[in-house]
């Protein structure tokens, strides 16, 4: 049920300087260029990925990183790359302090090679 209140309500508006709102400007501004630029990339690389799922060409990467993890003795995963043209996945592990990349065939799911 709707009551109206004993006093009136007044509502206060502040008024921030300036310098303020043209430095949120600008700052909301750079945050909404960088990432646009630098997420093309990556995003393309997804979709090439996908496509070749779908295509047929490549397994999911969920059973290649799983097969590659049964290899890597306990080894964190990072992250990892993919190279349409050749099909092959990149995956990027840490073990004791150091980075070990891995090549894994996207076809098969066999590690083709290794790196430190």
């Amino acid at each position: 049920m709707p009551c109206a209140y004993a006093m009136p309500m007044l509502m206060k508006w502040k008024i921030l300087p300036a310098s303020v709102t043209i430095g949120i400007g600008a700052a909301l501004a750079l945050v909404a260029t960088v990432p646009a630029a630098d997420a093309g990339g990556r995003r393309d690389e997804q979709d090439a990925a996908r496509r070749a799922m779908l295509d047929g060409h490549v397994m999911p990467f969920s059973m290649i990183k799983r097969r590659v993890d049964a290899q890597m003795d306990g080894a964190t995963y990072v992250g990892s790359e993919f190279n349409p043209g050749a099909n092959r996945y990149r995956l990027k592990y840490v073990k004791d302090g150091k980075v070990v990349w891995v090549d894994a065939d996207g076809r098969t799911g066999d590690i083709i090679g290794w790196a430190r």
